[in-house]
Protein backbone atom coordinates (compact mmCIF):
# COMPACT_ATOMS: atom_id res chain seq x y z
CA UNK A 1 0.00 0.00 0.00
CA UNK A 2 1.38 3.39 -1.03
CA UNK A 3 1.35 5.95 1.75
CA UNK A 4 0.21 9.46 0.86
CA UNK A 5 2.52 12.38 1.36
CA UNK A 6 1.76 14.40 4.50
CA UNK A 7 -0.31 17.54 4.05
CA UNK A 8 2.53 19.89 5.06
CA UNK A 9 0.61 23.05 4.16
CA UNK A 10 -2.29 22.08 6.45
CA UNK A 11 0.10 21.25 9.28
CA UNK A 12 1.79 24.63 8.92
CA UNK A 13 -1.56 26.43 8.87
CA UNK A 14 -2.67 24.50 11.95
CA UNK A 15 0.52 25.61 13.77
CA UNK A 16 -0.11 29.25 12.87
CA UNK A 17 -3.75 29.12 14.02
CA UNK A 18 -2.63 27.55 17.33
CA UNK A 19 0.10 30.18 17.77
CA UNK A 20 -2.28 33.12 17.21
CA UNK A 21 -5.38 31.55 18.74
CA UNK A 22 -7.54 32.66 15.83
CA UNK A 23 -8.40 31.49 12.31
CA UNK A 24 -8.90 35.08 11.16
CA UNK A 25 -5.58 36.34 12.56
CA UNK A 26 -3.75 33.35 11.05
CA UNK A 27 -5.34 34.05 7.67
CA UNK A 28 -4.29 37.70 7.86
CA UNK A 29 -0.68 36.90 8.79
CA UNK A 30 -0.36 34.17 6.17
CA UNK A 31 -1.99 36.27 3.45
CA UNK A 32 -4.75 33.71 2.91
CA UNK A 33 -8.52 33.93 2.96
CA UNK A 34 -10.43 32.85 6.06
CA UNK A 35 -12.12 29.96 4.19
CA UNK A 36 -8.74 28.68 2.93
CA UNK A 37 -7.37 28.51 6.49
CA UNK A 38 -10.52 26.91 7.87
CA UNK A 39 -10.66 24.33 5.05
CA UNK A 40 -6.99 23.40 5.56
CA UNK A 41 -7.54 22.60 9.25
CA UNK A 42 -10.80 20.77 8.49
CA UNK A 43 -9.01 18.76 5.78
CA UNK A 44 -6.27 17.81 8.24
CA UNK A 45 -8.77 16.81 10.93
CA UNK A 46 -10.65 14.65 8.40
CA UNK A 47 -7.43 12.96 7.37
CA UNK A 48 -6.49 12.23 10.98
CA UNK A 49 -9.98 11.35 12.13
CA UNK A 50 -9.42 13.64 15.12
CA UNK A 51 -10.44 17.12 16.16
CA UNK A 52 -7.48 19.45 16.70
CA UNK A 53 -9.47 22.42 18.03
CA UNK A 54 -12.49 22.88 20.25
CA UNK A 55 -14.52 25.67 18.69
CA UNK A 56 -17.16 27.79 20.35
CA UNK A 57 -18.58 31.19 19.40
CA UNK A 58 -16.26 32.86 21.92
CA UNK A 59 -13.20 30.66 22.24
CA UNK A 60 -10.81 28.52 20.24
CA UNK A 61 -8.75 26.00 22.18
CA UNK A 62 -6.60 22.98 21.39
CA UNK A 63 -7.92 19.50 22.03
CA UNK A 64 -5.70 16.88 23.61
CA UNK A 65 -4.82 15.63 20.12
CA UNK A 66 -4.06 19.19 19.04
CA UNK A 67 -1.73 19.77 21.96
CA UNK A 68 0.07 16.49 21.25
CA UNK A 69 0.57 17.45 17.59
CA UNK A 70 1.51 21.10 18.06
CA UNK A 71 5.27 20.79 18.62
CA UNK A 72 5.87 18.86 15.41
CA UNK A 73 3.48 21.08 13.46
CA UNK A 74 5.31 24.19 14.68
CA UNK A 75 8.60 22.63 13.64
CA UNK A 76 7.20 22.00 10.14
CA UNK A 77 6.18 25.67 9.91
CA UNK A 78 9.54 26.99 11.16
CA UNK A 79 11.57 24.59 8.99
CA UNK A 80 9.56 25.59 5.93
CA UNK A 81 10.04 29.29 6.60
CA UNK A 82 13.75 28.80 7.19
CA UNK A 83 14.19 26.67 4.06
CA UNK A 84 12.55 29.32 1.88
CA UNK A 85 14.61 32.10 3.42
CA UNK A 86 17.86 30.18 2.96
CA UNK A 87 16.99 29.38 -0.65
CA UNK A 88 16.47 33.06 -1.36
CA UNK A 89 19.31 35.22 -2.59
CA UNK A 90 22.00 35.78 0.02
CA UNK A 91 21.71 39.53 -0.44
CA UNK A 92 18.00 39.52 0.27
CA UNK A 93 16.83 42.07 2.81
CA UNK A 94 15.80 40.48 6.16
CA UNK A 95 12.10 40.93 6.70
CA UNK A 96 9.31 39.49 8.79
CA UNK A 97 8.63 38.94 12.48
CA UNK A 98 11.12 37.63 15.04
CA UNK A 99 9.81 36.43 18.40
CA UNK A 100 12.22 36.81 21.32
CA UNK A 101 11.89 35.59 24.91
CA UNK A 102 14.05 37.10 27.66
CA UNK A 103 14.13 37.37 31.46
CA UNK A 104 12.18 40.36 32.73
CA UNK A 105 14.89 42.35 34.54
CA UNK A 106 17.54 41.66 31.92
CA UNK A 107 15.19 42.54 29.08
CA UNK A 108 14.27 45.90 30.55
CA UNK A 109 17.83 46.82 31.48
CA UNK A 110 19.68 45.66 28.35
CA UNK A 111 17.46 44.52 25.48
CA UNK A 112 15.41 47.70 25.65
CA UNK A 113 18.54 49.73 24.89
CA UNK A 114 19.92 47.31 22.27
CA UNK A 115 16.84 47.03 20.06
CA UNK A 116 16.36 50.62 18.78
CA UNK A 117 19.65 50.48 16.84
CA UNK A 118 18.57 47.18 15.28
CA UNK A 119 15.20 48.66 14.31
CA UNK A 120 16.99 51.48 12.50
CA UNK A 121 19.30 49.08 10.64
CA UNK A 122 16.52 46.61 9.70
CA UNK A 123 13.26 48.50 9.09
CA UNK A 124 11.58 45.47 7.50
CA UNK A 125 11.99 43.24 10.57
CA UNK A 126 9.26 43.33 13.23
CA UNK A 127 10.30 42.38 16.76
CA UNK A 128 7.96 40.60 19.19
CA UNK A 129 9.60 40.66 22.63
CA UNK A 130 8.17 38.65 25.53
CA UNK A 131 9.66 39.35 28.97
CA UNK A 132 9.22 36.75 31.70
CA UNK A 133 11.40 34.76 34.08
CA UNK A 134 9.45 31.67 33.00
CA UNK A 135 11.50 29.32 30.83
CA UNK A 136 9.55 29.03 27.58
CA UNK A 137 9.44 26.10 25.19
CA UNK A 138 10.86 27.65 22.03
CA UNK A 139 9.28 25.16 19.64
CA UNK A 140 5.86 24.74 21.24
CA UNK A 141 5.52 28.45 22.11
CA UNK A 142 6.72 29.62 18.71
CA UNK A 143 9.81 31.63 19.70
CA UNK A 144 12.74 32.19 17.36
CA UNK A 145 15.25 33.22 20.06
CA UNK A 146 15.39 32.92 23.84
CA UNK A 147 17.92 34.64 26.07
CA UNK A 148 18.78 32.43 29.02
CA UNK A 149 20.99 33.27 31.96
CA UNK A 150 21.65 29.88 33.48
CA UNK A 151 23.85 26.83 33.74
CA UNK A 152 22.48 24.95 30.77
CA UNK A 153 21.28 21.38 30.99
CA UNK A 154 21.51 18.97 28.05
CA UNK A 155 19.06 20.09 25.39
CA UNK A 156 18.26 19.66 21.72
CA UNK A 157 18.20 23.45 21.41
CA UNK A 158 21.10 25.29 19.83
CA UNK A 159 22.98 27.58 22.21
CA UNK A 160 25.41 30.44 21.59
CA UNK A 161 27.25 31.42 24.76
CA UNK A 162 28.05 35.11 24.91
CA UNK A 163 29.73 35.50 28.28
CA UNK A 164 29.75 34.46 31.93
CA UNK A 165 27.52 36.20 34.47
CA UNK A 166 28.92 36.36 38.00
CA UNK A 167 26.64 36.02 41.00
CA UNK A 168 27.75 38.29 43.84
CA UNK A 169 26.82 38.39 47.52
CA UNK A 170 26.14 42.07 48.25
CA UNK A 171 24.78 44.42 50.89
CA UNK A 172 24.90 48.14 51.63
CA UNK A 173 27.82 49.53 53.69
CA UNK A 174 25.29 50.78 56.27
CA UNK A 175 23.92 47.27 56.77
CA UNK A 176 27.40 45.78 57.07
CA UNK A 177 28.56 48.51 59.49
CA UNK A 178 25.59 47.74 61.72
CA UNK A 179 25.60 43.92 61.48
CA UNK A 180 29.19 43.03 60.69
CA UNK A 181 30.96 41.70 57.59
CA UNK A 182 30.82 37.88 57.42
CA UNK A 183 33.95 36.05 56.30
CA UNK A 184 32.52 32.51 56.08
CA UNK A 185 29.21 31.24 54.60
CA UNK A 186 28.11 29.75 57.94
CA UNK A 187 28.05 33.26 59.42
CA UNK A 188 25.21 34.13 57.03
CA UNK A 189 22.84 32.26 59.31
CA UNK A 190 22.98 35.29 61.64
CA UNK A 191 22.06 37.84 58.95
CA UNK A 192 18.95 39.13 57.23
CA UNK A 193 18.74 37.60 53.77
CA UNK A 194 16.81 38.59 50.65
CA UNK A 195 16.30 35.84 48.08
CA UNK A 196 15.29 35.35 44.44
CA UNK A 197 13.00 32.36 43.99
CA UNK A 198 14.16 31.48 40.47
CA UNK A 199 16.60 28.66 39.86
CA UNK A 200 16.46 25.00 40.76
CA UNK A 201 17.06 25.38 44.53
CA UNK A 202 15.84 28.78 45.76
CA UNK A 203 17.04 29.65 49.23
CA UNK A 204 19.99 27.25 49.02
CA UNK A 205 23.24 29.20 48.65
CA UNK A 206 26.38 27.50 47.34
CA UNK A 207 29.88 28.94 47.65
CA UNK A 208 33.28 27.71 46.49
CA UNK A 209 36.64 28.65 47.96
CA UNK A 210 40.01 28.02 46.31
CA UNK A 211 41.37 26.41 49.50
CA UNK A 212 38.37 25.26 51.53
CA UNK A 213 36.15 23.84 48.78
CA UNK A 214 32.35 24.02 48.70
CA UNK A 215 30.04 25.28 51.43
CA UNK A 216 26.23 25.09 51.24
CA UNK A 217 23.96 27.10 53.54
CA UNK A 218 20.23 27.81 53.83
CA UNK A 219 20.06 31.16 55.63
CA UNK A 220 16.79 32.53 57.05
CA UNK A 221 14.96 34.53 54.36
CA UNK A 222 13.22 37.82 55.19
CA UNK A 223 12.11 38.64 51.62
CA UNK A 224 11.30 36.26 48.77
CA UNK A 225 10.63 37.44 45.22
CA UNK A 226 10.43 35.99 41.71
CA UNK A 227 11.97 39.15 40.23
CA UNK A 228 15.52 40.07 41.25
CA UNK A 229 14.98 43.79 40.56
CA UNK A 230 12.71 43.88 43.60
CA UNK A 231 15.67 43.14 45.86
CA UNK A 232 17.76 46.20 44.99
CA UNK A 233 15.64 48.82 46.87
CA UNK A 234 15.72 46.65 50.01
CA UNK A 235 19.48 46.19 49.63
CA UNK A 236 20.09 49.91 49.22
CA UNK A 237 17.85 50.63 52.23
CA UNK A 238 20.04 48.37 54.41
CA UNK A 239 17.42 45.69 54.97
CA UNK A 240 19.72 42.73 54.35
CA UNK A 241 22.03 40.98 51.90
CA UNK A 242 21.36 39.08 48.68
CA UNK A 243 23.03 37.15 45.88
CA UNK A 244 22.49 39.18 42.72
CA UNK A 245 23.69 38.80 39.12
CA UNK A 246 26.43 41.30 38.42
CA UNK A 247 24.46 42.96 35.63
CA UNK A 248 21.88 44.17 38.19
CA UNK A 249 24.34 45.64 40.72
CA UNK A 250 27.56 46.59 38.92
CA UNK A 251 26.68 50.31 38.89
CA UNK A 252 25.85 50.32 42.62
CA UNK A 253 29.08 48.46 43.36
CA UNK A 254 31.10 50.92 41.29
CA UNK A 255 29.49 53.86 43.05
CA UNK A 256 29.86 52.43 46.55
CA UNK A 257 26.13 52.12 47.27
CA UNK A 258 26.61 48.34 47.59
CA UNK A 259 29.58 46.27 48.72
CA UNK A 260 30.61 42.76 47.73
CA UNK A 261 30.79 40.38 50.69
CA UNK A 262 33.19 37.45 51.03
CA UNK A 263 34.86 37.89 47.61
CA UNK A 264 37.04 34.81 48.28
CA UNK A 265 33.89 32.66 48.45
CA UNK A 266 32.50 32.55 44.90
CA UNK A 267 29.01 31.57 43.84
CA UNK A 268 29.00 29.25 40.79
CA UNK A 269 28.62 31.61 37.80
CA UNK A 270 25.90 31.50 35.18
CA UNK A 271 26.22 31.89 31.42
CA UNK A 272 24.45 34.32 29.09
CA UNK A 273 23.17 32.30 26.13
CA UNK A 274 21.20 32.91 22.96
CA UNK A 275 19.02 29.84 22.37
CA UNK A 276 17.39 28.86 19.07
CA UNK A 277 15.27 25.88 17.96
CA UNK A 278 17.07 22.69 16.86
CA UNK A 279 17.48 23.43 13.16
CA UNK A 280 20.47 24.18 10.97
CA UNK A 281 18.21 26.37 8.83
CA UNK A 282 17.79 29.89 10.15
CA UNK A 283 15.91 32.78 8.49
CA UNK A 284 18.00 35.84 7.65
CA UNK A 285 15.87 38.00 9.94
CA UNK A 286 16.61 35.70 12.90
CA UNK A 287 20.33 35.60 12.15
CA UNK A 288 20.38 39.40 11.94
CA UNK A 289 18.86 39.68 15.41
CA UNK A 290 21.28 37.11 16.84
CA UNK A 291 24.32 38.88 15.42
CA UNK A 292 23.14 42.25 16.69
CA UNK A 293 22.36 41.03 20.21
CA UNK A 294 25.62 39.08 20.42
CA UNK A 295 27.62 42.19 19.57
CA UNK A 296 25.62 44.45 21.89
CA UNK A 297 25.47 42.18 24.94
CA UNK A 298 28.98 40.70 24.87
CA UNK A 299 30.59 44.12 25.36
CA UNK A 300 28.64 45.25 28.42
CA UNK A 301 30.69 46.43 31.45
CA UNK A 302 29.89 43.30 33.47
CA UNK A 303 30.47 40.72 30.68
CA UNK A 304 33.07 38.09 31.64
CA UNK A 305 34.86 35.62 29.40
Amino acid sequence: MTRRLPDLEAWAIFAKVAELGSFARAAQELGLSNPTVSKAVTRLEARLGLSLFSRTSRRLSLTEAGRASLERATRILREGEAAEDEAAEQLAIPRGRVRISAPLSFGIAYLATALPEFMTAYPDVALDLSLSDRQVDLVADGFDIAIRIARLEDSSLLARRLCAVRLLLVASPDYLDAHGRPTHPRQLMDHDVLAYTGGNTPGVWRFNHALFGEEVVEPPIRLWTDNADVLNPALLAGRGMAIQPEFLVWEQLSGGALEQIMPDWECPPLGLHLMTPPSSLRPLRVQAVIDHLAAALATTPWARA
